[in-house]
């Protein structure tokens, strides 16, 4: 028997077992009602509404505050002797790593594809919402995390949750967040294992098999499967060893690379086609509010918008809040401010511009949903480059394998705290973990499972149940917390004004001497 046999007999196997599972979830998860001439998620409606609620609640504090969390990213509001393991900078890209992905090239021609143009206006929106949400969080992971003897710190829902609950609500409190706590572990670890490593593994070695050799190219044939696989997992393993450190300055380098790679590419055909850029965008208004040719029109536009958005930025899934967990600070709303850019660029920076890309450029891909063709996400984005760039789908490739790497780290990170919680944090449950996590890299090159990356993200998306119902108990915490660091800001503004100097400017000064 042949190893594709085998693989394609495995893969077969996997599948029949778990689709009926993963169907019977999803139907759960993803619960629809009937708005507007088509359906709602409700598990979307539920994200959008903490976004606006948390936005009114905090008084558009990704407005107000978007300059201040700028300042902070760049260190100028660092303390000596703060707690941690990485800066702000660094935590952030490691937390947009696990965010932006293959989502925001593939995803978002979907988006377009089925919701019209006008889906951009609505993704924008929500990722604007979803801004608010990544703040209440974060500052939250960051409020309760906990600090190790070995010096490194673990953030999250599993820890927020019964320790803000706890802390609020007493042992009624406690018991709840325990149980949440749990759920939102398991959760995190099955999505990790399945979503943020299988299929990350799986999608970049189909492209680079795609555009290296051909169909009956050596990378083509399960042996270069193995092969891809093998080397990656041993890239992983080795930054997962290092730690959250590890991880930090390997994204903090590839997310503004990969990142600004893929934005350059889009500008280059946007200013290909400038001409068309006013029209564009009359094309984006007009389809969010008059989207009569697309599926369910304005509704149905409005409604994979939001989708999209809710799948790219995971605002309110608890998930970053694990990785930014990990910085240097002593005030937690200042990480939460820092996060609240996540979405910005995971959602109103890449994925408008991956947007405004394919309605420029590639007009007929959106044109031709609407007379109800079938159309793939990532092929109309690289159809889209190719018309000004027809190499670009190596470029391509180049960007899949960095977002994919990128979120295989990030996530392994988020699994390595969810394990720890549930199986304890020895060398010996943590070096496990590691093994497994690389593991499962070389499968993911190897089979499409397609059923448990349905399973995962039914699993991925209760985790939003679990974690809102705290955020919503827990935002006065965050209210204390956001007063606490605006007076730490006026307090270091009001010295710099008199002209005494920043204390901690000048303990920084003489260390440097």
């Amino acid at each position: 028997m042949s190893l594709e046999s085998i693989t394609n007999s495995i893969d077969e196997s996997v599948s029949d077992f778990f689709e009926p599972v993963a169907d019977a979830v999803a139907d759960v998860v993803f619960y629809t009602v009937p708005v507007g001439g088509t359906e709602l998620p409700l598990i979307v409606a539920w994200l959008v509404i903490a976004g606006l609620i948390f936005t009114v609640g905090f008084g558009l504090v990704q407005v107000r505050k978007f300059k201040l969390a700028f300042d902070t990213v760049r260190g100028k509001y660092d303390e000596e002797g703060s707690v941690g393991e990485v800066s702000h900078f660094q935590a952030l890209t490691a937390a947009v790593s696990g965010t932006v992905g293959l989502g925001n090239i593939a995803g978002v021609a979907v988006a377009v594809s089925i919701g019209g143009p006008g889906a951009t206006f609505w993704m924008i929106l929500c990722g604007l919402l979803g801004m608010a949400t990544k703040f209440v969080e974060v500052t939250l992971g960051v409020k309760y995390r906990v600090e190790h003897e070995d010096g490194t710190v673990s953030g999250g829902p599993m820890h927020y949750l019964p320790r803000g609950l706890a802390e609020r609500f007493g042992s009624g409190g406690a018991k709840l967040g325990k149980v949440l706590a749990v759920l939102a572990s398991i959760m995190i670890l099955f999505f990790g294992l399945f979503g943020g490593n299988l299929l990350q593994a799986n999608q970049s070695y189909a492209q680079i098999a795609s555009t290296v050799g051909g169909e009956d190219g050596f990378m083509a044939s399960s042996a270069g499967a193995i092969l891809f696989g093998l080397v990656v997992a041993a890239l992983v393993g080795l930054v997962l060893l290092g730690g959250i450190r590890s991880i930090a300055s390997v994204t903090s380098r590839l997310v503004p690379a990969m990142a600004g790679m893929y934005i350059v590419a889009c500008l280059v055909v946007i200013l290909a086609n400038v001409t068309a850029v006013p029209d564009a965008i009359q094309t984006v208004f007009d389809g969010a509010f008059q989207a009569d040719g697309v599926t369910g029109g304005v509704i149905g536009a409005l409604i994979v918008g939001f989708q999209r958005a809710a799948f790219s930025n995971e605002a309110g899934l608890g998930s970053a809040p694990i990785a930014h967990s990990a910085v240097r600070t002593k005030h937690p709303a200042s990480e939460g401010l820092v996060a609240l850019l996540e979405p910005f660029i995971d959602t109103v920076v890449i994925c408008t511009m991956t947007a405004l890309t394919i309605i420029i450029a590639d007009p007929a891909s959106w044109a031709d949903a609407r007379a109800g063709e079938s159309i793939g996400g990532v092929t109309i984005t690289s159809d889209a480059f190719a018309t000004v760039l027809p190499w670009f789908p190596h470029v391509l490739t180049v960007a899949v394998l960095l977002f994919a790497f990128s979120t295989i780290l990030t996530w392994g990170y988020y699994g390595l705290k969810a394990w720890s919680y549930l199986f304890g944090k020895s060398r010996t449950s943590e070096l496990t973990f590691k093994a497994l996590w690389s593991l499962f890299v070389v499968a993911g090159s190897l089979l499409s499972l397609d059923s448990l990356i349905s399973l995962a993200d039914s699993a991925l998306f209760l985790l939003s149940v679990f974690n809102i119902i705290g955020l919503y108990l827990l935002a006065p915490v965050v209210k204390r917390e956001l007063d606490s660091f605006m007076d730490f800001v006026r307090s270091r503004k009001a010295r710099a004004a008199v002209g005494g100097g920043d204390p901690e400017d000048e303990r920084e000064a003489v260390k440097v001497v």
